[in-house]
């Protein structure tokens, strides 16, 4: 897909969720201080939530989880929209209602977080492995 439309559609996904959480989808300055009272990374300033809202960029993937977590959508869908959606959909009837959960989990890590969850998961695999 086309950069410029991947930003307006991501624009507009953006918006819907604001909308659909009782937020403005029109002012950037409410959507950076939200932003920014619920994330423990560099704040967002109101030029950057104005670009999220106007389609001239997409934020970083852990300004979109957090933005995820905060809208409470899928941080593939505010991303990618109907299409993550399907392909989440058929994963998701393959996988058991545990093993959604835990990756549901994972997604709200971040990478260093992430890191650790994977070396636990493939030592509890190796001592199974033993058994």
């Amino acid at each position: 897909m086309n950069s410029n439309l991947e930003r307006l559609e991501f624009s507009k996904r953006l918006q819907q969720a604001l909308r659909n959480a009782e937020y403005s989808p029109n002012s950037p300055t409410q959507l950076a201080r939200e932003f920014n009272v619920r994330f423990a990374g560099h704040p967002v300033t109101v030029h950057a939530a104005r670009k999220w809202l106007q389609g001239e960029s997409i934020p970083t993937q852990e300004k979109l989880r957090a933005l995820a977590s905060w809208l409470e959508v899928p941080a593939d869908w505010l991303r990618f929209g109907n299409a993550a959606e399907q392909r989440a959909k058929g994963q998701a009837a393959a996988l058991s209602p545990t093993d959604s959960k835990i990756i549901g989990m994972l997604e709200q890590l971040d990478e260093h977080h992430k890191a650790i969850a994977l070396e636990l998961l493939r030592t509890l695999a190796r001592v199974t492995k033993k058994k």
